[in-house]
């Protein structure tokens, strides 16, 4: 189940720097605009979330990580395309040589010096992307508490404190599969929705 069509106004309030809850290729999560530091560090907030956790960067096409700083060696860029789009996301490291964009994203990285990015399978979502830029999207709950599977449970989290909300009804894909990617290897932080084993 997707969305028919993501209305114009949501777009454009995301552009604007406005936060909602969204289905993305796993669960409902509460998305902002990752270039906008403002909007993320809100989405920390609204969240309960440890300032010290990067978020999950949704993101368009394979080359969006270049405007974080990120750059590929040829093993991870096969890894890549080997597992995108799809509902695994990889945390990548920052080009150290890039001083100027690791520390214009620490409000991203949190001090890691690496990012986490996925590139979803939806067509809609990717095009959705095109438009916004690349959305932080981290699940639709506090911290510690169960991810919203519908938006009447995103709503008991958050209420009004969010601009809008999209509702395609129940959601109940497991969350993406973490991996750590570099120098070709690729090693599994968090199991999920994707059995790399099987890939």
């Amino acid at each position: 189940m997707q969305p028919k069509v993501i209305p114009a106004v949501i777009t454009k309030n995301l552009k604007r720097g406005g936060i909602g809850v969204l289905p993305t290729d796993t669960m409902y999560g509460i998305v902002g605009r990752a270039l906008n530091k403002k909007t993320v560090e809100r989405i920390y907030v609204l969240r309960k979330r440890n300032p010290k956790k990067p978020m999950i960067i949704l993101i368009a096409h394979v080359g969006d990580v270049a405007r974080f700083g990120v750059a590929l060696d040829a093993q991870t860029k096969k890894i890549l395309d080997h597992v995108w789009p799809g509902k695994v996301s990889v945390v990548l490291p920052q080009s150290v040589g890039n001083k100027k964009l690791v520390k214009k994203f620490r409000y991203l990285h949190r001090g890691t010096r690496s990012l986490a990015f996925r590139l979803p399978e939806p067509a809609w979502l990717r095009a959705l992307l095109l438009k916004t830029g690349p959305l932080v999207a981290p699940s639709a709950n506090f911290e510690g508490r169960p991810p919203a599977r519908t938006v009447k449970e995103a709503k008991r989290y958050f209420g009004d404190k969010v601009q809008f909300y999209v509702d395609i009804g129940r959601l109940a894909s497991k969350p993406s599969t973490l991996v750590a990617a570099e120098r070709g290897i690729i090693r599994v932080l968090r199991p999920g929705a994707v059995n790399i084993d099987k890939l």
